[in-house]
């Protein structure tokens, strides 16, 4: 087997890393990278108990994809220091020589790095990672799509959209089932108690439905048990516009969320039951309906409303336009497809997204557009949208410029808004060859003289109060005219005339602060800002150590900074 032979079969994960432990000494050429024995049993799963496997061919093959993967990380602060990382820029990624999951591995191994330093590193590798991930489940979004709508799951389109809006987190449909259906056996130990004989505790019950109304009625009773009075789920009236209630698996844990997401659960614990629900459209408040007379009927008034949010409470149509204040027509009490829930799920985070404006990369907004397109690719109103915002952000003009000639040839009508946009990003295009590399701001020049502050300093806000570091500096206010009149930057003894940073805030936002409003921070600490590696590449514990993009702008600044820490810190006190 060490000399390449191949074994019987996978065993338990201690047998795989003494194999491992026995193949890295016995391989030479390749045992310079270790093979983690700490996240050897994450890739198990990749391996079934039938195969053969050359364990030295796999030691091979994931020795080489973490140095592929090494190689990429630190490539990228060079390449895309100066902008936000193009689509183009994850192309060698697409073409990737070695298995995915082994790259994925090493960029897992990168960012659980302990301590404060590979910032940089482990900025990017999360970037690479994210496209990764999202990638793969775009590809599974799509093959979910393709299937007959009885093989469409309303919880596994749910879960899609979950794990595309969080590629990093630890989300998996077979997970989530598992807490659905512990919550289901949890409701028919209730229905036990209330009818022994009821055909939803059989070992095969969910596969047949229940076609007596009245033994339906003792299911949904006994799920609002469980749910709203053992469980205490309840809708989320408190904080109803927190993107976490559209994201099941958070629906889970928190055991709140919104009327379309507590549906989904609802429904598909009442369907594991053998009562068949179907998802309802409703304005301003997603709702479903439980059948009253024959099966399929088109008369509205044949079936009872559910409210997921307000408890299970059953409605008749009349409570149901109470419940919004408006009368509405019959369409809006027909079911609908799967493929329009999930456009109503979407729909409502590219709502949320609108609403980042302290987020500077909207990243919300740009993950729901990537889903809703995903599902309707020739919407012109969101491809406008998505152009807009790639336009707005500054990044991506060839992306730009691709979209806007969809756009043109879907509809066009659309030549005015298509043409301004495309000569706008042409422009960008143009400055953007022009540049001639970073500015070099020494300072030993002149115009520098008045700049007290160095990159990496923790600063504190004199008026505002809040953490942040600075990742750059000018001799005196860069901003428009504009900028400074809605700032009120005249207000300032100095006005704009003074030197000016640029902050990460420890709210996750970037600011351009005057030298008069900072002070040193007398309790210098992380700033947990997701830019941090972009600009740094280690926090000493005292202040962040510029990476090597970052120091070749300011190349001055690193030895005044740590001259700065220590005659500040080094007495403990200012």
């Amino acid at each position: 087997g060490a000399a390449g032979g191949r074994e019987a079969a996978v065993e338990p994960s201690l047998c795989h890393e003494q194999r491992l432990r026995a193949l890295c000494q016995a391989a030479p050429g390749v045992s310079s990278l270790a093979w983690s024995t700490r996240g050897w049993p994450s890739l198990l799963k990749y391996y079934s108990h039938s195969d053969s496997v050359s364990w030295l061919e796999e030691y091979k093959a994931r020795h080489n994809a973490g140095l592929e993967a090494q190689r990429i990380v630190a490539s990228f602060s060079k390449r895309f220091f100066s902008e936000h990382v193009p689509c183009d820029g994850f192309s060698d990624i697409e073409t990737l020589g070695c298995p995915s999951h082994f790259f994925e591995d090493e960029l897992m191994c990168i960012l659980n790095m302990e301590g404060r330093k590979g910032l940089t590193w482990k900025y990017y590798a999360k970037k690479i990672l994210y496209f990764l991930r999202q990638q793969n489940i775009l590809k599974n979004l799509k093959e979910y799509l393709q299937r007959p709508t009885e093989r469409q799951s309303f919880l596994e389109g749910a879960v899609l959209i979950d794990q595309y809006c969080n590629p990093l987190s630890d989300i998996c449909l077979k997970s989530v089932q598992a807490q659905v259906d512990d919550i289901t056996d949890k409701v028919r130990k209730v229905l036990r108690t209330k009818n022994p004989r009821h055909p939803s505790l059989a070992s095969k019950a969910g596969e047949v439905l229940i076609p007596e109304v009245e033994l339906q009625r003792q299911v949904l009773d006994a799920m609002n048990c469980v749910l709203y009075e053992q469980l205490k789920y309840k809708g989320n009236e408190l904080d109803y516009y927190n993107s976490l209630n559209s994201y099941i698996h958070q629906v889970l844990i928190r055991r709140t969320g919104i009327p379309i997401s507590l549906s989904v659960l609802y429904l598909t614990i009442a369907r594991q039951l053998g009562v068949k629900l179907e998802p309802v459209n409703f304005p301003s408040h997603f709702l479903l309906r439980w059948c009253q007379g024959k099966e399929g009927s088109t008369d509205i008034f044949d079936y009872t409303y559910i409210d997921a949010f307000g408890k299970g409470k059953q409605l008749t149509v009349k409570e149901c336009e109470y419940l919004i204040g408006h009368h509405v027509t019959e369409e809006f009490y027909g079911v609908v497809t799967s493929k329009e829930v999930l456009q109503r799920m979407v729909g409502n985070l590219l709502n949320l997204g609108k609403r980042e404006s302290t987020d500077q990369s909207y990243q919300l907004l740009r993950d729901s557009l990537d889903l809703y397109l995903a599902m309707y690719p020739d919407n012109v109103q969101h491809l406008m949208l998505q152009a807009r915002l790639y336009f707005h952000l500054g990044i991506w003009p060839e992306k730009v410029l691709d979209i806007l000639q969809h756009i043109q040839a879907l509809d066009p009508s659309q030549h005015g808004a298509v043409g301004y946009l495309v000569q706008h990003t042409l422009e960008h295009i143009e400055r953007r060859k022009e540049e001639l590399g970073p500015e070099v701001k020494h300072r030993s020049d002149e115009k520098h003289k008045e700049v007290c502050f160095s990159i990496g300093l923790i600063m504190k806000h004199k008026r505002y109060g809040y953490n942040c570091v600075i990742y750059g500096w000018d001799p005196a206010c860069m901003m428009g005219h504009e900028w400074i009149r809605n700032m009120n930057v005249h207000s300032l003894p100095h006005g704009p005339h003074q030197p000016f940073y640029n902050v990460l805030v420890e709210d996750g936002s970037c600011r351009y602060a005057a030298q008069e409003n900072l002070e040193y921070n007398s309790e210098p600490r992380e700033i947990p800002h997701p830019d941090i590696g972009r600009y740094f590449s280690e926090f000493t514990g005292l202040h962040y150590l510029a990476n090597t993009e970052l120091e070749i702008r300011y190349p001055e600044d690193l030895e005044l900074t740590r001259a700065t820490v220590q005659k500040i810190y080094s007495s403990g006190k200012e």
